[in-house]
């Protein structure tokens, strides 16, 4: 089984004779304490055209040390990282390769550098012996991957590297950081050993090139939309990872893609972007039985944590974490099975074909601030038509789908006029924060809806096997007063969003 182990680390440039100053002259350091040189052997593996190297993702296989095995590197910030450790096995191990698959599709990954470090070791330990943090001075041997003949395949350089324990305050590092400044030891111009060695050894993974002719409608969809092909590539493991809001985000990046297609259709051509957009929503479909049980259950579990203890009556919380576990496990499942499948895949490759080969229109050519500003417009328009035929509706169940159609134009009005920051400036964005706060008094009452139902549901299963259904239907009631309060709410908020003077401000 692999295991993740949170990565904080700096690294400094230096040479076989640089030398480190005393550490036990650092606050909250007591001793230094040398424990030796170890030979370590590592191979770095990416795709032939470095796809991993390119979102500074590492995977190696390494021997020596005392963690030997595969282990797969993200970035969450700088000098931190997340590293997954599988094993040592010949081949790379399937829970990895699951990991990488957004990124490598159906291809397969290659040894693409070997390195080989002499690693002298000391440990920076305070008054009780504990580990603090690990100082090494690496002595590494470079190699591309297939070895060429030419010049540059292969390259030397000492680095040093400081990785704190679990459990250490950060601020260690900046305290340390400032002693090796005083000698004049400085940090290294590369974030890894991997990203040094293939800068000095041959092509490095380079940026992609700014799609079409910059100024122009198309140039600034592209762009936008390079944004969330990306996003949904590098969520993707972060749900097999099960991390925090990773599903949400995945699911965001499709709602926002397919948008984007939507509203600027003039820019792309639909022939091939609607077929994209399906498959979009299909995608986001499978994710959101995830994301919509995990909102629903943090929703209803706050509401019984609010009541009084003298108004719970049953079991509720027990029924409440039984439909989390069987609703959540089959919810997850779903997800990943969808990441897993040929359908998924041939929608990423699909996404890339449209970055690789634009289908664009003859709008695509014009002013990005005209066609731009013309479609958030349009699209703002279609909100107010939604807005005003759900207030006009009296309560009840039609005004409730109304509503919830609403929502989804509002979310499809704020999409594109994030799209068009970038061109538009603050007039997009301040129309992207009205209109979000529309968004999210109507989410409210989409979620009210949907807990109402669920607690109906829930309180005729208990009363169906003798139980209290007080409390359920004291929930319910909540949920009706809660839907009934955004209701009340919207007109206001929505007098804000269609303020006269704020889409014309769209265009300069």
């Amino acid at each position: 089984m692999a295991e993740t182990k949170r990565e904080i680390e700096r690294k400094y440039e230096a040479t076989g004779e640089t030398p480190v100053p005393d550490l036990a002259r650092v606050p909250g350091v007591a001793a230094v304490v040398d424990r030796g040189v170890m030979e370590l052997d590592a191979v770095y593996y990416d795709t032939p055209d470095l796809r991993l190297a390119a979102d500074a993702l590492t995977l190696r296989r390494r021997t020596g040390g005392d963690d030997a095995g595969w282990h797969l590197k993200f970035p969450v910030d700088t000098g931190i990282r997340d590293e997954i450790r599988a094993p040592l096995a010949d081949t790379l191990p399937g829970e990895l390769a699951g990991l990488l698959r957004s990124r490598v599709r159906g291809g397969e990954v290659v040894p693409v550098v070997r390195l080989r470090s002499a690693r002298d070791v000391r440990h920076l330990v305070d008054a009780d012996g504990t580990l603090l943090a690990e100082l090494s001075v690496d002595t590494v041997h470079a190699e591309r991957l297939p070895k060429g003949k030419g010049k540059g395949t292969e390259a030397t350089w000492t680095e040093i590297e400081v990785e704190l324990a679990d459990g250490t305050d950060p601020a260690l590092l900046d305290a340390v950081e400032k002693r090796l400044g005083k000698k004049g030891i400085t940090p290294s111009a590369s974030a890894s050993k991997l990203a040094r060695a293939l800068a000095d050894t041959g092509e490095a993974p380079r940026p992609p090139a700014a799609p079409g002719e910059q100024g122009t409608a198309g140039a600034a969809v592209l762009a936008y939309a390079r944004e969330q092909i990306e996003a949904i590539v590098a969520q993707d493991p972060a749900v097999r990872r099960d991390l925090p809001d990773a599903v949400h985000q995945l699911r965001v990046a499709c709602r926002r893609l397919r948008s984007a297609f939507k509203t600027y259709r003039r820019v792309l051509d639909r022939d091939v972007t609607d077929p994209l957009g399906e498959e979009l929503k299909w995608l986001a479909g499978e994710l959101g039985v995830a994301r919509d049980q995990e909102v629903l259950d943090e929703r209803l579990r706050a509401r019984v944590e609010d009541l009084p203890r003298t108004l719970v009556l049953g079991p509720v919380k027990a029924r409440l974490r039984r439909r989390h576990a069987a609703r959540g496990r089959s919810a997850r499942h779903q997800a990943l099975a969808a990441l897993d499948s040929a359908r998924y895949l041939s929608l990423l490759d699909g996404l890339d074909a449209l970055l690789a080969d634009p289908p664009l229109r003859k709008a695509a050519g014009r002013s990005a601030e005209k066609v731009l500003a013309k479609a958030v417009r349009k699209d703002h328009g279609r909100l107010a038509t939604r807005i005003e035929r759900a207030l006009a509706l009296d309560p009840g169940e039609e005004r409730d789908l109304a509503l919830h159609e609403a929502r989804k134009a509002a979310k499809r009005a704020r999409y594109a006029a994030d799209a068009a920051r970038p061109t538009l400036g603050k007039p997009a964005k301040r129309l992207s924060k009205r209109v979000k706060a529309v968004q999210s008094l109507l989410g409210e009452h989409q979620d009210a809806v949907v807990a109402r139902g669920a607690v109906r549901e829930l309180g005729l299963v208990a009363h169906g096997v003798g139980e209290s259904a007080f409390t359920w239907g004291l929930l319910y009631g909540h949920e009706e007063a809660a839907a009934e309060a955004a209701e009340r709410e919207l007109p206001e908020v929505w007098a804000r969003a269609s303020a006269p003077g704020l889409t014309a401000a769209l265009t300069r």
